[in-house]
């Protein structure tokens, strides 16, 4: 028997056509139902149970559903994975439509347009980003928490380092593209940084958003923040009203760092965990909101390079340090503030429920009490945040009168408006009360006047209120008085007129009060929505403040100091100490060390065994140097500090094997990067560049990227390397220092001492570290011997800088693996392919060009 379309179907497919890249939640009754693929891909990825529709007819139609009041669990499930939902409703009565009630999609969720609370983390931003290519100059690029309505914009030179960079600190989930790229750039996105690509070609403003684009905006960036506003009209299809007006920014207002570099660092993500425990964002935050945590990964993300800026943070976080009460209050007074900016969000979209409201006006009665704390601080610095905080009291009066303080989550079953609050509504419930308590009234009088002690009046939906009597004292019923309405197996249930009509009382104003409250809530959040603007600005100092508190916290548990900024380049950190190695460790267990350096020093050649710490050294100075430009103190006894510009990091030996490179490949790029785009007021961490290749090789490259930094960048370098050869390079290189991570041998096996020593280290002890690594003894035996003639054959090999010489250019000649004929006949296309492979730069390309570059090549085979 052939599957026959219902009306219905022909609803959902014609729906569907216009959705086909998202999971379509099609509302029937209490269910959102799916049908056909989205219904065996949805049953997998959700493990519900797959059913069929018309399933006796020959060709049955997969099916699934979940219901409705939990759908919200699944939609998160879906959105996880990197997957739209679009849900459809029913948008007219079912009782009031003609034929088929009327469905359409009345949003479209996506990885970057999450609004409820259950799919996002409290204290991580859920940006989405667009991208508008100019020409081949550059991108115009704008970002936006939908949650918070956040909205920022910049340009961006062109190249695609430059924007993965933006897209990796951003931690986006999506990004929006249009026809102006190629088919090749939107999918070498997704694979590298597994972002969700979104589509949309209208770059012109839509009317009533002008006022969120000042005559200030580029506009390139126009374009973007248009492409961004246009998806959303499209997508989210409610009011978006508590979107913030656009801010400008330039990438180069803060120090920049590129995403291997923050990785490296472990700034907000671990290596190992991927997780944030063990990072540097683990470590500063003790903030109380969700605001103030987010806030603070935005700091850490982009520290600050203007020295008055860093200042002023200083003082504020000093102010806060040297007021320990005050700050106690402040903290406890915090956590009983609500996230402001996503509720803000919330009421614009239309789904905040009463205990939203309850939460805001909390939230709000804490305010003056901030200010009040901050106020009895006199602290001249702070008077620029005490005068911004806007304590909204009308609309805490309002929320105080119209809310019950423990009000139900369902806003249309009642409970929620104070009595007192509407006349009207205080007559229904009065006469619904009165009515019930006659009902009350009732049921003693017919007990008394039966003699049945166990006659009882009750109510259920489908037939109201009755006289239930059990069919034992029916006989003791008076005649005429009752008139049946319902026969259980142990009882009958009876009415009277007069209940009847009561009933049709009670019921009016029970339904009549229901429906006026839900008006009355729909008002007080009307009003609300007319704040959301102030309460947007009263989350950021909220925020502010508390960022301000936690630095204080951390600071004075931790022991930190205040560091000295300068313009000068002089670096001088007295007994400093890995944060988080010491959070982890314990204070008692780290041992500090020394760095110093100037424009006469500005490089350190580290030697040392494994396992010493040379790494640990190089991070603790960049970790110092960035918590130093966010405004926190830093774990040392005493510093001064330059204000870095860039910082560049070379540590670690992970392939990069999404972009298909080795380790020595990743070295050399990313050595590429420092090299050419550090300055003097830049930092440089290089650990072990050269071990990935032969030890000629490695040590050759080594040597020549020590020399060119020295000679040509002038940046601060850490370099670390495991060719104790370089170690004469101070020689010739004024501004080189040897030192080295101090070991001692007792009783013929090495004790690390992680201690910084000025000098080159005497020797690796590489095989005790094999030693301790336990390794048999007859190997290690082996491996001594072995040592003793080499190091008895050695030779120097490092050649001075002054002999250096740049070698000559030669044409390259590719050798071929395979024999080819002098008479083969290529094809034009043939042609074309050889000669576009053989002007591939591959050694100049990012890895996104590589794969943009290889994906184009494999379309044109395929061809």
């Amino acid at each position: 028997m052939a599957t026959e379309v219902t009306p219905m179907m022909k609803q959902y497919l014609a729906i569907k056509e216009n959705y086909k890249d998202a999971f379509l939640f099609f509302r029937l009754g209490d269910f959102y139902e799916m049908f056909f693929e989205d219904a065996i891909q949805a049953s997998q990825l959700l493990e519900i149970t797959l059913t069929a529709r018309a399933s006796n007819s020959d060709n049955p139609i997969p099916m699934c559903g979940v219901p409705y009041h939990s759908a919200a669990g699944y939609i998160d499930t879906l959105i996880d994975k990197g997957y739209k939902v679009a849900i459809c409703e029913q948008v007219e009565d079912a009782k009031l439509a003609k034929g088929m009630v009327k469905r359409e999609v009345v949003q479209l969720i996506s990885p970057g347009t999450m609004m409820e609370a259950k799919g996002l983390k409290e204290k991580e931003n859920n940006f989405i980003t667009a991208v508008f290519q100019h020409e081949e100059k550059e991108y115009g690029f704008a970002y936006c928490d939908l949650s918070t309505g956040e909205l920022k914009s910049t340009v961006l030179p062109m190249g695609e380092d430059r924007l993965l960079n933006e897209l990796t600190t951003l931690a986006a989930k999506e990004m929006v593209v249009g026809i102006e790229f190629s088919e090749a750039f939107p999918e070498a996105i997704r694979e590298q940084l597994g972002l969700f690509i979104s589509y949309e070609n209208n770059n012109e403003l839509p009317d009533g958003y002008e006022s969120l684009v000042t005559n200030t905006i580029h506009p390139i960036e126009k374009k973007a923040i248009a492409k961004l506003l246009n998806y959303f009209i499209d997508t989210q299809k409610r009011d978006l009203s508590h979107l913030q007006k656009t801010v400008h920014y330039e990438t180069s207002q803060y120090m920049k760092m590129d995403y291997y570099s923050k990785r490296n660092l472990e700034l907000s993500e671990s290596i190992r965990g991927k997780g944030k425990q063990g990072t540097l964002l683990w470590l500063l935050d003790q903030t109380k909101t969700a605001m103030g945590g987010r806030l603070l990964k935005q700091w850490i993300d982009r520290p600050l390079i203007h020295l008055d800026a860093i200042k002023a943070r200083q003082q504020d976080v000093n102010s806060f340090i040297n007021h320990y009460f005050e700050r106690m209050e402040l903290m406890e007074q915090l956590k009983q503030v609500y996230d402001l900016e996503r509720l803000a969000g919330r009421v614009a979209y239309g789904n905040v429920n009463a205990r939203d409201l309850i939460q805001l006006k909390n939230s709000l009665y804490q305010v003056p009490l901030l200010k009040e704390t901050l106020k009895s601080m006199n602290q001249p610095n702070l008077t620029r945040i005490i005068e911004e905080i806007d304590p909204c009291d009308t609309l805490a009066d309002v929320l105080e009168r119209a809310i019950n303080t423990s009000p139900p989550i369902s806003i249309r079953e009642g409970g929620i408006i104070k009595d007192g609050y509407n006349a009207e509504l205080d007559t229904y419930r009065d006469a619904s009360r009165n009515g019930k308590t006659w009902i009350a009234e009732l049921e003693q009088q017919e007990r008394a006047l039966t003699g049945i002690k166990s006659l009882k009046v009750g109510f259920n939906r489908v037939f109201g209120y009755y006289i239930e009597v059990t069919k034992a004292n029916i006989a003791a019923l008076p005649e005429n008085r009752y008139e049946r309405k319902q026969t259980l197996t142990n009882a009958e249930r009876y009415i009277t007129p007069e209940l009847k009509e009561k009933e049709r009382l009670i019921l009016d104003a029970e339904e009549k009060s229901m429906e006026l409250e839900y008006t009355l809530f729909i008002q007080v959040r009307e009003t609300v929505k007319q704040y959301i603007e102030r309460l947007q600005h009263l989350a950021k100092v909220i925020s502010e403040i508390d960022c301000l508190q936690s630095f204080a916290n951390i600071s004075e548990n931790n022991h930190f100091v205040k560091p000295e900024m300068n313009k000068t380049g002089e670096l001088e950190i007295i007994q400093g100490r890995h944060p988080v190695v010491e959070k982890v460790m314990g204070t008692q267990s780290y041992v500090a060390n020394d760095c110093i350096m100037d424009d006469s020093r500005n490089m350190l050649l580290i030697t040392g065994p494994n396992m010493s710490g040379k790494s640990t050294y190089m991070r603790q100075i960049a970790l110092t140097a960035i918590m130093a430009q966010v405004g926190c103190y830093i774990p040392a006894e005493q510093a001064t500090l330059p204000i870095f510009d860039q910082i560049f990091t070379r540590i670690g030996a992970a392939d990069d094997l999404i972009a298909g490179q080795s380790t020595f490949m990743v070295e050399m790029l990313e050595a590429r990067n420092a090299i050419a785009n550090a300055t003097s007021q830049s930092l440089i961490l290089f650990d072990e560049i050269g071990r990935g290749t032969a030890t000629y090789d490695g040590m050759a490259l080594a040597q020549a990227i020590i020399e060119y930094i020295h000679e040509e960048v002038h940046a601060k370098t850490l370099f670390s390397t495991h060719y104790h050869e370089l170690t004469i390079l101070d020689e010739t290189l004024t501004g080189m220092h040897n030192v080295h991570v101090s070991a001692v041998e007792e009783n013929g096996k090495v004790v690390f001492l992680h201690k910084i020593e000025n000098g080159p280290a005497d020797k690796s002890y590489g095989i005790h570290v094999a030693e301790l690594a336990n390794l048999p003894a007859k190997l290690i035996g082996r491996a001594r011997d072995i040592l003793e003639q080499l190091e008895s054959s050695e030779e120097k090999i490092i050649v001075p800088a002054e002999k250096a010489r740049v070698p000559e250019v030669q044409e390259e000649v590719q050798l071929s693996m395979f024999p080819i004929e002098e008479k083969t006949v290529r094809t034009k296309q043939e042609q074309s392919l050889i000669k576009l492979i053989k002007n591939i730069d591959l050694m100049h390309m990012t890895p996104m060009d590589a794969m943009a570059t290889l994906y184009d090549l494999q379309k044109k085979v395929k061809q």
